[in-house]
Parts: C-alpha cells; structure tokens; sequence
C-alpha cells in the first residue's frame, strides 16, 4: 500500500511516495516562486507527485491516497485554502484544482498540522499523547495535538501559534497585525537580524562568511560566525532565541504539552538553538515548580515530517 504526501512550502513543494511503514521510497520537488497564480503552483505539484510515483517505480493506480500540506488557513470539508498569507492565497479550491490535475480525491491540511502528525506518528512525538510541533522556516508554523488528535478548531484554522503577538504594535506581520511571533523568529526574521548587526558591525567575521555580499546571508549565517566566536553573532543569535523563547513560553502556559519539537530550518541548529532555550524557558515558564515539565527537542524527521504527516491525511 503506497500513499502519496506533499508539502507545500513557501520556498520549496515536495513531494513523496511511503510505503505502509510511513517511510519514504522517492521523492521530487520545485522551487514555490510564491506569490503567483494558484493554477501555476498546483500544475507543478501534479508534476512532481508524478514524478515521485514514477521514480518510486509505480502508477498513480498504485496510490491508496495523495495529501497536501499547505501554509495558511484550510477548511477540509470544502478543500479550500481560505487564506495563506505566504502564498497570497484567498479562498483558493486546492482540492477540487488538484483532482483535475491528478484525477483523484485530495486531502488537504495546514503544513505545520501535517509537520506535527507526521512527527508524532513516525518521529520525535511517537506515543506521545500532548505534543506541540514547531517549524522554524520560512513563517513560523505549529501544529498541536492533544490526547492524540490534531486541534483544528472552529474552521480548521486552530493552532497558528506564529501569529500570535509577542511584540504590541510591532513588526508588521503579512497576516494584517503588528508584533506576530512569526516576524521576530523565523527565518526571514533572523536574516534580517544578522544583516542589521552586520551594518552595524562590519569588523565581523559574518562578513567573511558571505564573501562580504550581504545579500548571501542565510539563517545559518549567524549561528556559524557564533561558533567561530563572533560577539556580533552571538548578539544575534541570543536576541533571537529570546524571540522564539517567548513563544515556547506562552504555549507552554497555554497548554501545558508532554513535549514541544522544534523543526524548519533553523530548527537544524539542534542544541545550539536547544541549551539556550531551555534555560530561558526553565526560568519564565509560570509552571517553575511542577514536578513534571514539557519537553523541547529536535524534530527528527526534518523536511520529510511534512510529507509523511501530509500522506497520512486520509486517516
């Protein structure tokens, strides 16, 4: 039994064929190019779970399902994108789009739900029974599942965790307000940071390490000129864990979950990004003397959560 997932990313769509143990037999992905036409996003998704089904030496026949993970806001009972902001989509019928494309039923959901199932099913919250996944990327996305099912809420939209507000009157945030979690610890969020402290500090070895072309920057760039001892750097990365620390807190003393992991991007940073969250969270979590405290690690799957999670859809 082959299932078919696929994670529609703000920068990449990758799709994967899993076999009946949830694990990964092919694969093929595309850059997003978002924003443009929904059509022309959906006809490269068609391509590449194509592709992946043919790579895995199989027919579309052979598929019990396809899922789509998705940014943004999904009602699964119409197969609609309501609102994406990082795609600049606005009640888009993604799944009746894709049926025409591939010829079969889509499932569709939120990418970070999808990220979150497939981290619980196949990786670092399997049997875990309140789990909260972070990803770290290109917007700051969660996916929350309490006594073993996902949290969707009212119009399926539960759990975006990234718009929350961290900052009043902040950054303004592509989601319409100011101050939203996502505009101070993703990935975008941190290459802006590291570019501020490099005009400010062009002595930095953040420099060397873009061949001086600020425009080379990346979220590692910070993180590695740390490593390197840069005091610049370490500025940098210290401002942002205390970002991304803010949100871990409130969902904490919102929720209170087993474990919290933390994926994406910047999530590859492991215990450089961990040791000092932990510490921060330790002292400002409101639960300080509880016996038993949520967890936060790795996520374990990487990229491949959102794919497998996206496979399972028709669970």
């Amino acid at each position: 039994m082959y299932r078919v997932g696929v994670d529609l990313g703000g920068t990449n769509i990758v799709a994967g064929v899993i076999d009946e143990n949830n694990k990964i037999l092919s694969r093929a992905s595309v850059k997003t190019n978002a924003p443009r036409k929904p059509e022309l996003i959906f006809d490269d998704i068609a391509s590449v779970v194509k592709k992946a089904v043919a790579d895995a030496g199989i027919t579309l026949e052979d598929v019990k399902s396809i899922g789509v993970g998705t940014p943004g806001s999904v009602n699964k009972e119409t197969g609609y994108i309501e609102f994406a902001n990082n795609l600049d989509f606005n009640q888009v019928p993604a799944a009746e789009m894709l049926k025409e494309r591939l010829g079969r039923t889509i499932y569709l959901d939120n990418d970070a739900n999808c990220a979150a199932l497939g981290e619980a099913v196949a990786g670092a919250g399997n049997g875990v029974k309140n789990f909260v996944a972070i990803t770290l990327g290109t917007g700051v996305g969660s996916g929350i599942i309490i006594d073993g099912k996902l949290v969707v809420g009212l119009n399926y939209a539960a759990g975006e965790m990234g718009h929350m507000v961290i900052k009043f009157d902040g950054e303004q945030c592509s989601c319409g307000r100011r101050g939203c979690w996502e505009k101070y610890a993703s990935a975008p969020a941190l290459i802006e940071q590291t570019k501020d402290a490099m005009r400010n500090n062009h002595d930095s070895k953040m420099w060397a390490l873009v061949n001086n072309n600020i425009d080379a920057v990346s979220g590692r760039t910070a993180f590695d000129a740390m490593r390197q001892g840069d005091q610049a750097a370490k500025a940098v990365v210290d401002r942002y864990i205390s970002y991304v620390a803010c949100g871990i807190i409130n969902i904490i003393n919102a929720l209170q979950p087993d474990m919290i992991c933390i994926g994406g991007g910047v999530g590859h940073e492991g215990e450089y990004l961990l040791e000092p969250l932990r510490r921060i969270v330790e002292r400002e979590r409101y639960s300080l003397y509880a016996k038993k405290q949520t967890r936060l690690c790795s996520a374990v799957l990487g990229n491949d959560a959102g794919v497998i999670g996206a496979a399972l859809l028709d669970e």
